[in-house]
This record gives structure tokens, sequence and C-alpha cells, in this order.
């Protein structure tokens, strides 16, 4: 059975991964599943970004090479990535210039490209599946804009985020500019909105089902996360 460590970049994240990603996945015959917050997320300023890929490559590869049963993944925002200097991800200045369908696939390329060239010999890929959200975490709470009123306490916004949701065909396509990300909406109409806070709330009444249906790209992870151990456990 196989361990997984997922490296998020907030508290937010780390919630969802221990109290609705974990049990899911234990179902699917994982011996652990860990949230693993990259470095000092906790005490970063949100608006600040997440912190270098340098760093955090340090840390998967350490998981990666110590633990031969270890499968290390991501649960980052594309919107927060460093795009150029020290702390550039691999492959976000170039998604930058790509079609929405090209965006994540690009960077989540590139950090497994990365990772396989730190390894001599034999390197299953698939023991790293990053996952870079489209485009920030709070797009996935729109996956059911009813609960999402309901979790935070404010059922009278359901319609304004219904309205919202609908402008898309998915809450992943919900855009990423400094004005109109989801959580600059979702600030918009719920002053003083804390992800941390309120956002766990709601992630906590959506669930996992509803993500994984209205979320092609959440959907296409979570599917991997599924395969990769009911494979591994086809070998022993």
């Amino acid at each position: 059975m196989s361990r997984l460590h997922i490296h998020v970049e907030g508290e937010t994240e780390e919630t969802f991964v221990n109290e609705v990603l974990a049990p899911h996945l234990y179902g699917r015959g994982y011996a652990k599943v860990s949230a693993r917050l990259v470095g000092n997320a906790r005490q970063r300023d949100r608006r600040g970004g997440i912190r270098g890929w340098n760093s955090i490559r340090t840390d998967i590869l350490k998981h990666l090479k110590e633990d031969p049963g270890c499968l290390a993944a991501t649960m980052v925002d594309y919107y927060a990535l460093p795009q150029t200097g020290a702390k550039a991800w691999p492959g976000r200045e170039v998604a930058g210039n790509l079609p929405f369908a090209g965006k994540a696939a690009a960077v989540e390329d590139a950090l497994v490209a990365d990772i396989r060239g730190e390894f001599e010999g034999e390197f299953h890929p698939e023991r790293f599946i990053p996952y870079v959200m489209m485009h920030e975490f709070e797009g996935l709470l729109f996956s059911d804009c009813a609960r999402f009123g309901e979790g935070i306490g404010r059922p009278d916004l359901v319609g304004r985020f219904q309205a919202i949701r609908d402008a898309f065909r998915t809450p992943e396509e919900i855009d990423d500019s400094p004005l109109t990300a989801p959580s600059k909406r979702i600030e918009a109409l719920v002053p003083g909105y804390q992800k941390s806070f309120l956002g766990v709330l709601a992630v906590l009444e959506i669930g996992l089902e509803a993500i994984r249906a209205e979320c092609p790209h959440f959907r296409k992870w979570l599917e991997r996360l599924e395969a990769w151990n009911y494979t591994a456990r086809g070998r022993e």
C-alpha cells in the first residue's frame, strides 16, 4: 500500500487534504495520506505568493529518495506561482501565453521533468503527481454554490455566487486577473473573507464529489491518485 505526501501552500488546502481527500483515498487502499505545508506557509502573507520552486523541490526529492513506497504531489494555486527570477516555478512563465486548456498541464509537465532529472536510472514518473489548481483554491468553492453559501453562513449570497459560476464553463475557468480572480470576487461579496476560516467551512460543506463532478482538471488528478494505488497493489 502507498503513502502519499501532498505539498500544499496553505491551511485551507491542508484541511481539504486531511479531512476530505484522505478519507476517500484510504478507502482506495492508501496506507497514509498527509498534507505538508510548504516551508513557512503558516507565517507567510497570502498576498506574498508561494515560496520558490527550488526550496519546495528539495522537500519533494527528500520524500521520494528516502522512501521508495512514497508518492508525492502538489496542490498549489496557478494564480500565485512565481513566474520569473529565483523563485520561478518551471513552466509557469510559458503557461501564461497558452490557452486555458494548456496552462496547468504546462506547469505540471515541467515539474515532473525537473524532478525526473534529479534521479539516476529508473524513476517512475507517476510517483510524483503534481496538481496546479486553476486558477486558485477559491475556484473550487463554486462547484456547489448552494453549499458554498450555507457553509459560510451566507445563504443570501447563493444567487450571487451562482451568477458568477454560470458565466463560465467550469469553476476552474473563473479568471485570474488581479480584479476578477475567484478570491477577489468572493471578497467583493464577503468583506473580510478569510480563506483559512470561511474557505475551510465552505469546502467541508461542499465535499469531494461535487468538486470532482464540476472541475475536470481536479477530477483528472484525483483519478490518477486513485489509479496509482490500484496499480501498485496489483504489482505486490
